[in-house]
């Protein structure tokens, strides 16, 4: 199926990772899903690690949400006019928020990051910025430079067709290192920073604490506005994502993923003196016409409302996640491989590497020719990992213990051969 897609679409996927170039093989091309598992068009089966790369904390075709789409398609998938739906989606998000006043719905975590960064440096009056290596928050221009994920994939830190004055106001520095964060303070003119608490970019490398406290403190004596970018572990790592684990108070915070419930949706809120910026209010211009689009809402607002009727589905997709890595790790010490791994509510990550990486120079040291082997022999077993050693891979609520432990014993069976 890959060569016919590729006589009509750029190298036959319409998102680069897709194309298993990094791991080998061809990728198998999707007919459904349910629960923890998808099938492909020839009928092939896999338990899904990715879930469509976070979404679907509750499986594939969860009634619940499923329902509330249904529902909302009924009615009219988009009008460009404002909805109730959106207004109580709005509300579930920042009551779990205390430090955030105000939102904005956008489409996609990229869009919801970009325009995040263009708030905070009306904000700031400044026009630098700080990104960490390793950290990915989307393709727009300020933000493609060294950024893991499928950028590393392909061995490319920053995208052609990005011009030099664009990224000349994008200084970089070292995940877990605050001292590289002061130089770049030193060196330029900095109005915000924008990091991943928890990276799911370079695999899975969550930030240190006292890291993310002293870069607040860092923010706050130059006037810097501080962006948590919480596409991927917002609703994932916990309910209130890294807020949970490290009550740590950033001024602005992007969501995506888990609000969408698997439709395409990202946000931004932050502090009111801030958020209020931004057009109709203040001058700070950005607009969508499918932005906040009734069905991606209704999608959101179920999943949202789920979770805060259920937190206690966080202790036990930790659970799994760490059964699932305890045993490869074990599995791996008994073979001579050397393995690491990191583990945040229902996200996990895994290195081929002999220490636990802390930032993108330690996950680079990884072995990612292993991690290919692993990928296509797992698959061909009927496990569906991420097809990148620089992806994070996700537990659901429908994966039994069972399920997990049909992951282990296979990788028992395939240890020896990578």
């Amino acid at each position: 199926m890959i060569k016919e897609a590729q006589k009509y679409i750029v190298g036959g996927v319409n998102s680069p990772v897709r194309a298993f170039k990094s791991v080998g093989g061809e990728p198998p091309f999707i007919e459904r899903g349910k629960g923890a598992y998808i099938w492909d068009i020839e009928g092939n089966r896999y338990l899904d690690y990715i879930q469509s790369w976070g979404p679907l904390i509750f499986g594939h075709c969860d009634e619940t949400i499923e329902e509330a789409i249904i529902e909302a398609v009924k009615k009219g998938v988009s009008f460009g006019a404002p909805t109730k739906v959106e207004v109580e989606l709005a509300k579930e998000v920042l009551e779990l928020f205390p430090h955030l006043d105000l939102i904005r719905f956008v489409n996609s975590g990229t869009e919801a990051t970009m325009s995040a960064i263009r708030l905070a440096r009306a904000y700031s009056g400044k026009d630098d910025i700080i990104k960490f290596e390793g950290c990915y928050h989307g393709h727009s221009d300020s933000l493609l430079v060294s950024a893991g994920s499928g950028a590393a994939t392909f061995g490319v830190p920053s995208s052609p067709g990005v011009p030099k004055d664009f990224t000349k106001h994008t200084l970089l520095a070292k995940y877990n290192d605050i001292n590289s964060v002061k130089e770049c303070f030193e060196k330029g003119d900095v109005g915000c920073v924008i990091i991943e608490p928890i990276a799911g970019n370079m695999s899975l490398v969550p930030a240190k604490k006292e890291f993310l406290a002293e870069l607040r403190e860092v923010c706050n004596h130059y006037g810097a506005v501080l962006i948590f970018d919480e596409v991927m572990s917002g609703f994932r790592a916990g309910l209130r994502g890294s807020y949970d684990i490290y009550g740590i108070k950033a001024d602005i915070v992007t969501f995506g993923k888990v609000i969408g419930g698997g439709m395409p949706v990202g946000a931004f809120a932050g502090k009111k003196e801030i958020m209020q910026l931004l057009s109709p209010v203040g001058p700070v211009y950005q607009a969508g016409t499918l932005s906040g689009n009734p069905v991606a809402m209704s999608a959101g607002l179920a999943t949202i409302k789920k979770l805060k009727q259920n937190p206690e589905i966080y202790k036990s997709l930790e659970e799994k996640a760490k059964k699932l890595m305890s045993e490869m790790k074990k599995i791996s010490q008994e073979n001579g491989v050397d393995f690491n791994y990191n583990v945040v509510g229902s996200m996990f990550g895994f290195f081929f590497n002999s220490i636990l990486p802390e930032n993108f120079d330690e996950v680079n040291t990884s072995d990612t020719k292993r991690y290919a082997k692993f990928h296509n022999k797992m698959l061909k077993e009927g496990f569906y990992f991420a097809p990148s050693a620089y992806e994070t891979g996700f537990i659901c609520t429908p994966m039994k213990d069972e399920d997990i432990e049909n992951t282990i014993n296979t990788y028992k069976k395939i240890a020896k051969e990578i």
